[in-house]
C-alpha cells in the first residue's frame, strides 16, 4: 500500500478516535484523554492508537479498561467513516512520551542548576598558570630563531 494513504488513513482513524472519546463514549472510567498518534499497518489491516492520560496510574488503568470495552464501537464508527472494505482491527497503547519529555525537562533543569553554580564558584576565580600561556618573543624587536624576517608566508623583498 502507498505509505502516504496509510499515513492519510492513520490520520483520519486519528480524528475518528478522538471524536468519538470526546461525544459518544460516555464510559465513567474513561479519564482526561488525548489521542497523540495512530499507525496502521502497510496491509491496513491492524491500526495502533496512541493515548495519554492526565492523572495518576489509576486512572490510566481505569481509561485503558475504558478504551478496551469501547474498542468496538470505535472500530464500527472508524469503518462507517473512512469507508474501507475491511476496518482495521484498533489496539490502544498508552503514549509514554509525555512522561519521558517531563523527565527530560528535569534533568535540563538540574543542568541548569548546576552549571550555574559552576559559574558562581568561578567568578573569583583566577588562571593556574599565565593568564596567557602562549609562548612570545623575549622583546618585540628580537625576532625568534629560525624565522625570517618579514610576515609569515610572504616572499622577502
Amino acid at each position: 500500500m502507498d505509505a502516504a494513504r496509510a499515513r492519510r488513513l492513520a490520520d483520519r482513524i486519528q480524528q475518528v478516535v478522538a471524536e468519538m472519546l470526546e461525544r459518544r463514549i460516555k464510559d465513567p472510567r474513561l479519564g482526561f484523554v488525548t489521542v497523540t498518534d495512530a499507525r496502521i499497518t502497510a496491509d491496513l489491516r491492524d491500526a495502533t492508537v496512541y493515548y495519554t492520560v492526565f492523572g495518576s496510574e489509576a486512572e490510566r488503568a481505569d481509561t485503558a479498561a475504558a478504551l478496551e470495552s469501547a474498542r468496538g464501537v470505535i472500530r464500527s464508527e472508524v469503518g462507517r467513516q473512512t469507508g474501507l472494505r475491511h476496518t482495521p482491527t484498533l489496539t490502544f497503547t498508552h503514549d509514554p512520551l509525555p512522561g519521558s519529555a517531563k523527565h527530560i525537562d528535569d534533568l535540563l533543569v538540574e543542568a541548569k542548576t548546576r552549571d550555574e553554580e559552576i559559574a558562581r564558584r568561578a567568578e573569583g576565580a583566577s588562571h593556574a598558570g599565565d593568564a596567557d600561556p602562549y609562548r612570545k618573543p623575549e622583546s618585540d624587536d628580537e625576532e625568534p630563531e629560525g624565522e625570517p624576517s618579514g610576515r609569515a608566508g610572504s616572499p622577502a623583498t
